[in-house]
């Protein structure tokens, strides 16, 4: 379904349909303000209402307010899906846009993903979120390249593109995504009380519900990234709420995820390995700059000094590959080089998430998870 619907009548009608921007904010005001330029000056000529959810306290509402964007105030939310049916029950339009605010909105986004509503088999539709370039540090902009890259970390929706104008997708990225309001009440909205990986459960109900959802490869969000220990702290919160999510919705599984949870246990292992070949003669130091196979007999504890060391050398070229094809913008020789730490950091703390997950449904206690920015 690649083929583009032409002519000055789809754009009319497209225009014709109301539009809600619901973005959920919590202690970020000096971004929010940001997002709610970019918004404010879209060239979506139909009917659009821009909507700030979130603490009534959050100095987020004086940004708003004084744009004149209205700011509903969800002090009793303690989730972002939670906040999100705030907003969705206190507003009316034909379709539902969701974003962060973080973001750098691009003037077209709101017609953009519009026009494709014509169309009676889009229920939703969204497109790939990246890091803009000229307003990231050095830091961000690794990240993103390891975000984006097209082998450790393909099975997210970070720069996700299709091949074609407009393709089927199974999820759509909470910050890049719109929806017939329609389908949203015929789903019920997100999961009350959800733990997390709220727009995951969204788009699967909706598509067990028998609709659609699509992705636009020209409809780009610049979205910021976080900085490293951010970022760690938020991937380990994903590793967790993604498998307590697959554990209530077994469609929602899969390999990939879980086989991250390998990735912790299998570093210690290796390190391990090699601190125990170390101590048993697997390399002999005096040696070490004689290129002498024959000075260390073959054997397990020199296997164990070699392990670690191809398994780092194997890793760095498949993390340096995934990120050079990648789709982020941000892809330079010195990014793609340092992205394999970034990486790393990704796997591990994702695997940490997943483990910490399985340990919780272990012990019949998921316990209360909310989103790493503490609302209420």
């Amino acid at each position: 379904m690649t083929r583009e619907l032409k002519g000055a009548n789809w754009g009319r009608q497209a225009m014709s349909r109301s539009v809600c921007v619901i973005v959920p904010s919590v202690a970020n005001a000096v971004e929010l303000g940001i997002t709610l330029d970019g918004l404010l000056s879209q060239t979506y000529y139909g009917p659009l209402e821009i909507v700030v959810v979130g603490p009534g306290s959050d100095s987020g509402r004086e940004q708003a307010e004084s744009r004149g964007v209205r700011f509903i105030d969800d002090a009793a939310s303690r989730t972002r899906g939670d906040a999100c049916n705030v907003a969705l029950e206190a507003t009316e339009s034909d379709l539902v846009m969701f974003t962060d605010d973080d973001v750098i909105v691009p003037k077209e986004w709101v017609a953009n993903l519009a026009r494709w509503f014509e169309r009676p088999g889009v229920a939703g539709v969204g497109g790939p979120n990246f890091a803009p370039p000229e307003h990231s540090t050095l830091q961000q902009q690794i990240i993103d390249v390891s975000f984006c890259s097209t082998i450790f970390t393909v099975g997210t929706n970070y720069g996700r593109q299709g091949a074609g104008k407009l393709d089927e997708v199974e999820q759509l990225p909470g910050v890049n995504s719109a929806y017939r309001r329609s389908v949203l009440q015929e789903v019920g909205g997100f999961p009350p009380g959800c733990i997390g990986a709220e727009d995951v459960i969204l788009d699967h109900m909706i598509r067990q519900a028998g609709h659609r959802l699509w992705t636009d490869r020209t409809a780009v969000m610049w979205h910021r990234r976080r900085d490293l220990s951010r970022v760690k702290r938020q991937i380990r919160n994903y590793g967790l709420v993604r498998t307590l999510a697959s554990h209530e919705h077994r469609e929602l599984r899969s390999w990939s995820h879980t086989l991250v949870a390998l990735f912790p246990p299998i570093v210690i292992a290796a390190f391990g390995f090699f601190l125990w070949g170390l101590a048993n003669g697997g390399l002999n130091w005096p040696e070490f700059w004689d290129i002498s196979y024959e000075t260390v007999p073959m054997g397990w504890p020199r296997a164990g000094v070699h392990t670690l060391v191809s398994l780092i050398v194997l890793y760095n070229l498949i993390a340096w590959y995934g990120a050079a094809k990648g789709s982020s913008p941000c892809r330079t020789p010195k990014t793609v080089f340092l992205s394999s730490i970034a990486t790393f950091a990704l796997h591990w703390n994702y695997g940490m998430g997943v483990l910490r997950g399985w340990w919780r449904i272990f012990i019949g206690n998921s316990g209360l998870q909310i989103d790493d920015r503490v609302r209420g």
